[in-house]
C-alpha cells in the first residue's frame, strides 16, 4: 500500500494511515515493517528505523490518540484526556539527532525518538489557535489535514486521490443528468 503525505503535518499523516474510519477502516500499518516503511517515506523523519512489536503497538496508540485530538479540534470540543496523556507522554521522550553537512540535513534516531518528534509536531499544530484543521470533504475519507490554502478554501485532503474522485463523480453525474 502506498502512503499519502498530504495532511501538512507528520502527526496528521500518521493519523491518516487509517482510511475510511466511519465505514470500513483500512489500516495501512498492519505490521512493524509497514511502520518502518512509513517512517522512511516521511520526508521529515529519519530514513531508517526498526520497529519491535511493543514500539509498533505504542505507535498505533499514538496514532489513534493524535486522530482523536485532531478530530476534537475540528469539531471544537474539549480534548480527550486519555489521548492527551498518550501524546504528551510520547513527546517527553528524547528527539532524533540532526546533523548538517555539505550533503544536507540528516536526521537519525530510534523509533521512540521518531514518535517523540511526531508527538511534538502534533502538539504544535493542535495547540496553534491559528492552524486551520479540516476533515476531507470526500464522504469516505476521514483524513484530517492542515489547510494552508489562501482563504482556507481547500476542500480535500489531497487532489490526487480524493479531489479527483469527487470531481470525476460530479462529472459523471452531470453527464447522466444530461442524457
Amino acid at each position: 500500500m502506498d502512503f499519502a503525505f498530504v495532511s501538512g503535518n507528520p502527526a496528521l499523516d500518521l493519523a491518516g494511515t487509517v482510511g475510511s474510519r466511519r465505514d470500513e477502516p483500512i489500516d495501512a500499518l498492519v505490521a512493524p515493517a509497514d511502520l518502518e516503511r512509513w517512517v522512511t517515506e516521511c520526508a521529515e523523519l529519519p530514513d531508517q528505523v526498526t520497529a519491535d512489536f511493543a514500539t509498533f503497538e505504542f505507535a498505533l496508540a499514538l496514532r489513534e490518540a493524535l486522530y482523536r485530538l485532531a478530530l476534537d479540534r475540528v469539531l471544537d470540543r474539549p480534548f480527550d484526556p486519555g489521548s492527551l496523556e498518550i501524546v504528551n507522554g510520547a513527546a517527553a521522550a528524547p528527539l532524533p539527532a540532526i546533523k548538517l553537512s555539505d550533503a544536507g540535513l540528516r536526521t537519525s534516531g530510534d523509533l521512540r525518538a521518531v514518535l517523540a518528534q511526531i508527538a511534538r509536531s502534533g502538539i504544535a499544530v493542535l495547540g496553534d489557535p491559528h492552524a486551520c484543521l479540516k476533515e476531507c470533504g470526500r464522504n469516505d475519507c476521514t483524513r484530517i489535514y492542515l489547510d494552508r490554502s489562501r482563504g482556507a478554501r481547500r476542500t480535500w485532503c489531497g487532489m490526487d486521490e480524493c479531489g479527483n474522485r469527487v470531481k470525476a463523480a460530479a462529472y459523471r453525474a452531470r453527464r447522466r443528468a444530461k442524457a
